[in-house]
């Protein structure tokens, strides 16, 4: 799989390794398909792949017609009374003698999806409880250790640096949790979840991550708190900090709302009466793609991928915010990449993708002239996005910003053209070689450089050389998507006759099994999300907060879409989520 949302790879031209039911043959004077064995001998055909994609779950019109009643004044108005509620509930916290109750209602409202609403508040608390009980060493040995796991959890996700040491007296020198820390199930779990948040080279985080997986593995069989039993099984399959925040909070308000100590019912209609509000504006937002996509007419294109709703859900992913604008754009982006990509890894010939690779170089609407007529539409329909986009930079910005998307879509159609050339060649490359291109060829790269731009308040030149600052960072969330896909996708794609994955090439290159491949991959995953977390870090002060958060939740959503499959390429496992995400709301009780 070439990009993210390839389901196949290299692309397609004669090659007797194809399956037969995979083969769609065309005369080169004729678009219209014609018999298989008829042209099987003939020197004026072109044999081409098909990856035989199911169809979009979702028609124009349905999208169309989603509604939702959660718009009028009568919820916004309660919406704001609530709020105010909830902003004096925090600074009232402020006064306790404890911070275990604050860094509670912290953790509640972010997991809940409402904590954008009360940034300043919760900054300022967090910067309290840092200065009074974080701060200095000598007041780590007074706290228990959920206090411990919880707060270094919130303050190192808020950019404050916690040394490892804050657990140094729970783990012992076999990398044990010492004993007597057993009986506090919800420490543990928060030690787990705070776990994640190590950076390269934290031996006792590792130490601990490690142990208390293994604990939480076992109690699971002896919990009865039906509460508890789902936030451990929730934890093992997704940390918390590996899951896209609007999927947490979709699964997060119904456990809350089955909380039988420390439920907080005003809490909760506030969080259900803004999920549904924020889903209202996700419906417009994916009623307006929806009818791009419709326009461009690329859904016509029997070779790729209809998944408008699907490319829908990274947008949201990466940011979900209801006063975010990027939204429509950074789905047009994500489509024209899983398009393209199926251009080079399923219907262009090896001769059509060096030419559409020259055009993207060159950046030239006059040589479309030489490319079929397929690859005119999409090269057209694509310059015009990514021209309209910069149009409206430069109208409202006065900053030409075009070479600097040229710039990602031709660095992305290189490493197309590279996996390309390695197919028709039936070159296996070394696991490095794979590695420095398919960092690039998921298709993460584009998405970024177009979310810089979104997120920031006032585009200019500076701000543009400074992306450059973010370079590891977006370098390893593509390398955690890259790899999240080929541990759920690469099965599927080899029987399709794809190129190499991360673990085939691990395998021919190691001689290692495949079980032992994929656990290298998946050590290899948690590597590169420790030097994530180190790069955030170290860059926190010089981007937008909604910038990084973005790069980071492009890095969940690899967990999330790849994890046990392919929901961006079956339409039936994203399905449910779908329903909850964009169009049923939850139903509220005042």
């Amino acid at each position: 799989m070439a990009s993210m949302w390839a389901s196949s790879s290299p692309f397609l031209f004669c090659s007797s390794s194809l399956s037969r039911r995979n083969i769609v043959t065309y005369n080169k004077r004729s678009s219209s398909p014609r018999s298989k064995l008829a042209d099987v001998t003939s020197m004026e055909t072109t044999i081409r792949r098909s990856a035989n994609y199911s169809p979009s779950l979702w028609s124009y019109d349905y999208v169309q017609s989603l509604s939702n009643k959660y718009t009028g004044e009568t919820y916004i108005a309660r919406s704001r009374t609530l709020k105010e509620v909830v902003r004096v509930m925090i600074r009232n916290e402020i006064g306790e003698i404890s911070p275990l109750s604050i860094l509670n209602l912290v953790d509640d409202l972010q997991r809940l999806g409402v904590s954008y609403y009360f940034v300043n508040e919760i900054s300022n608390v967090l910067e309290n409880v840092y200065n009074n009980y974080y701060k200095n060493h000598e007041d780590w040995i007074k706290m228990d250790l959920n206090l411990k796991s919880l707060g270094f959890r919130l303050l190192r996700q808020h950019g404050y640096h916690i040394p490892q040491e804050i657990f140094k007296d729970v783990i012992d020198e076999n990398g044990n949790v010492k004993g007597h820390f057993y009986e506090d199930v919800v420490g543990m779990l928060n030690l787990y979840e705070a776990s994640y948040h190590s950076v390269e080279d934290e031996s006792i985080l590792d130490d601990a991550r490690i142990f208390t997986e293994k604990y939480l593995k076992e109690i699971i069989e002896k919990m009865s708190d039906k509460n508890m039993l789902s936030l451990i099984s929730h934890a093992l399959a997704f940390p918390l900090h590996w899951i896209p925040p609007r999927v947490e909070s979709m699964w997060f308000i119904e456990l809350y709302e089955t909380r039988l100590i420390g439920m907080n019912p005003e809490v909760l209609e506030f969080a259900k009466l803004d999920y549904n509000m924020v889903q209202a504006v996700h419906q417009e937002d994916l009623k307006y793609v929806s009818s791009w996509w419709k326009e461009t007419r690329w859904e016509k294109f029997g070779f790729a991928r209809d998944r408008i709703v699907e490319n829908f859900m990274w947008s949201v992913a990466e940011n979900y915010l209801p006063h975010f604008q990027g939204r429509g754009d950074l789905t047009k982006v994500n489509a024209m990449i899983t398009t393209i990509d199926d251009v080079y890894d399923v219907y262009g010939t090896l001769q059509e993708l060096e030419q559409f690779t020259n055009v993207m170089n060159s950046w030239d609407a006059n040589a479309i002239k030489e490319l079929p007529h397929y690859m005119q539409i999409c090269f057209l329909a694509f310059s015009n996005a990514i021209n309209e986009m910069s149009y409206n930079v430069l109208a409202n910005e006065s900053v030409f910003i075009l070479p600097y998307f040229q710039k990602a879509w031709q660095d992305l159609s290189h490493s197309y053209i590279i996996e390309a050339r390695w197919f028709s060649s039936g070159y296996t490359p070394t696991f490095e070689e794979f590695v420095n291109n398919a960092y690039m060829s998921i298709g993460i790269m584009p998405i970024i450089k177009h979310a810089y731009v979104l997120s920031l308040t006032s585009v200019s030149e500076d701000a543009l050389k400074r992306i450059g600052r973010a370079e590891n960072m977006m370098r390893s969330a593509s390398l955690i998507v890259r790899l999240t896909n080929d541990m759920g996708t690469s099965s599927d794609e080899l029987e399709r006759g794809d190129v190499p994955k991360s673990i085939q090439c691990y395998m021919h290159e190691s001689g290692a099994t495949e079980v032992e491949a994929r656990e290298y991959i998946k050590k290899l995953i948690m590597e590169t999300w420790k030097k994530m977390n180190k790069e955030r870090q170290a860059i926190v002060s010089e981007f937008p907060r909604e910038f990084l958060d973005c790069v980071t939740n492009l890095a969940r959503m690899g967990h999330f879409m790849y994890t046990d499959g392919d929901k961006h390429g079956k339409p039936d496992m994203f399905k449910p989520y779908a329903l909850s995400l964009f169009v049923n709301p939850i139903k509220v009780e005042p």
